[in-house]
């Protein structure tokens, strides 16, 4: 692929170029020059568009190529190879847009049959395209007229219909197999099927049905899952007859107000835990602080086990409830208590109580001592000023100078934060504690664009921000924006003032030479964490101070 320029029209496009060894071949050449046509007939926003055909002799050589739309953008292979997973809402926009296309191809009698990540390109801007219809082949047309061999399986291995497999008849329903796999893809990170060499991986889909989806990901809307299975059908016939249906049905799937997690849900190996729960633990209530009390408190997380059975149904529609799982004993409780485990008084306890009554004493002969010398050299009064090392008696956290408060920031997600109940925790002046991320089983984060800490300096200010990250390896991004409202998406931060990245936990240093309201301190790669079970990967920040 070139990028050229239309001279008449004075605009940029993709020039696809057939090598000269393959346009000598003519059943390869007649094949390139059908896939013009056949494109060149499609009018759809979402199918990159054929400008122009050209066959020329150049230096005695048959060269051939293809004028089309230039996309600016990146392939969802692409995209998919750096962020492993993608968000739901990004996975349904994506869906909808190829379906759509793929119902335009099949008006037009044209199946695909090369549905896959990298013939989809996706813009900035959220559009979605397909592309590469090299190897379609029409509805209508006779066996004669296919250029493709019969005994050939035409297609990539992984995305391939189970009636692509065994060779039979094609129409639309075999392209949205292939979207199920590609939509399946990204949302597990995988797909389905995949066995050792592209024959094993293309048979896989005809002796097993894919893994539940809902196992890999619990969390995904309510439809999601099953629509995705119904595309995955073993038999067209109980797939969705066309693109149409699909895309409206994943369009009232986006459409569905959204839904708390239910924290109650158990959590399967290998997928993202629910907010604020660390990998395989059971769900806790959250404890009630006193009123009028501030600051969190410090906790520490540890290795738990818990209850990691399957969920099949989704995000639930009604109130998260959590049914008794607890077994019932079969031996009676004991009326009275155990008297092994009985609290004896002994001489033990009549020691202890002598010593700290003598200690008491002489704390008092002490005190009238030194409370009746009336020189000068008697206990001088003592101010604890501010940065003394000594913490208040009420034990209150210290807040940071500099940062008024702090909250988490996590826009791919269903809530919009993580762990925000530990935000403070990284201006408390205690590098001991620590806000931390859910652990995940992708150390890019499965998909999400970051997740990070917000920094409210109180007022526009220009200064030094310092984060003390406590995991590495990372990648960082520090974000900053003015006053008004706290930008809700990556999109609305703008570009990232800086980006540091490190193999060893480290004290990042950034200056705002321009007045800043809002910073932004955004993981987009964790590092591993031994306290998180089966999903290792987990960021944490010690520390924010601004002056």
């Amino acid at each position: 692929m070139w990028l050229g320029t239309d001279l008449s029209l004075t605009r940029q496009v993709a020039v696809k170029l057939l090598k000269p060894s393959l346009a000598a071949d003519p059943v390869v050449a007649e094949r390139f020059r059908r896939e013009a046509i056949a494109v060149a007939q499609l009018s759809h926003p979402n199918i990159v568009a054929v400008y122009d055909a050209i066959e020329e002799k150049i230096d005695g050589e048959r060269r051939q190529a293809v004028v089309m739309q230039l996309v600016n953008g990146k392939s969802l292979r692409q995209l998919l190879d750096e962020q492993k997973r993608l968000s739901p809402d990004l996975t349904m926009h994506i869906g909808a847009c190829v379906a759509s296309a793929l119902d335009c191809a099949h008006h037009a009698n044209l199946v695909h049959r090369d549905v896959k990540p990298g013939n989809i390109l996706i813009t900035p801007d959220g559009r979605v395209l397909l592309t590469d219809f090299g190897i379609a082949k029409g509805l209508t047309g006779t066996s004669e007229d296919d250029l493709t061999s019969p005994n050939v399986m035409m297609g990539t291995a992984k995305y391939l219909s189970p009636e692509q497999v065994r060779g039979r008849k094609l129409d639309g329903r075999a392209d949205l197999y292939s979207l199920g796999l590609v939509l399946y893809e990204c949302l597990a990170g995988r797909v389905p099927f995949l066995g050792e060499t592209d024959a094993d991986t293309a048979l896989a889909r005809l002796n097993r049905e894919a893994t539940d989806l809902t196992r890999l990901r619990p969390t995904l809307p309510l439809g999601l899952a099953p629509l995705i299975h119904r595309l995955l059908a073993r038999k067209p016939d109980e797939r969705y007859a066309t693109g149409a249906e699909v895309r409206a049905e994943l369009q009232r799937i986006a459409a569905q107000p959204k839904i708390d997690d239910d924290h109650s849900r158990d959590v399967t190996r290998g997928n993202t835990p629910p907010k604020g729960q660390p990998t395989g633990s059971t769900p806790a209530l959250p404890a009630l602080a006193p009123r009028g009390a501030t600051g969190p408190t410090p906790t520490t997380v540890g290795p738990t086990t818990g209850n990691t059975g399957a969920v099949k149904a989704g995000r639930p529609a009604g109130a998260p409830t959590r049914a008794d799982r607890t077994p019932p004993s079969p031996v009676r409780p004991r009326q009275q208590p155990n008297r092994k485990f009985e609290q004896k008084t002994g001489p033990s306890m009549l020691v202890i109580g002598g010593l700290l009554l003598a200690a008491f004493v002489v704390a008092l002969v002490l005190w009238v001592t030194m409370g009746t010398d009336g020189g000068t050299g008697g206990v001088t009064d003592t101010t604890v000023v501010a940065g003394d090392t000594a913490a208040p008696s009420s034990g209150a956290p210290i807040a940071t100078e500099g940062i008024a408060s702090v909250r988490s920031f996590d826009p791919d997600g269903d809530d919009g934060v993580e762990n925000d109940d530990q935000a403070a925790l990284a201006i408390d002046g205690n590098p001991d504690t620590a806000w931390q991320t859910v652990c995940y089983s992708d150390r890019y984060l499965g998909g999400k664009g970051g997740v990070g800490l917000v920094a409210d300096l109180g007022s526009a200010r220009a200064g030094t921000l310092q984060v003390v990250l406590g995991s590495a390896p990372y990648q960082v991004r520090v974000y900053a924006a003015g006053e008004g409202t706290t930008p809700t998406s990556f999109a609305a931060w703008g570009s990232p003032l800086e980006s540091f990245d490190g193999t060893e936990t480290d004290t990042l240093s950034l200056t705002l030479a321009q007045p800043a309201r809002y910073v932004l301190v955004s993981f987009i790669e964790l590092g591993e964490n031994n306290d998180c079970a089966n999903n290792p990967y987990r960021g944490s920040i010690r520390e924010l101070t601004f002056g």
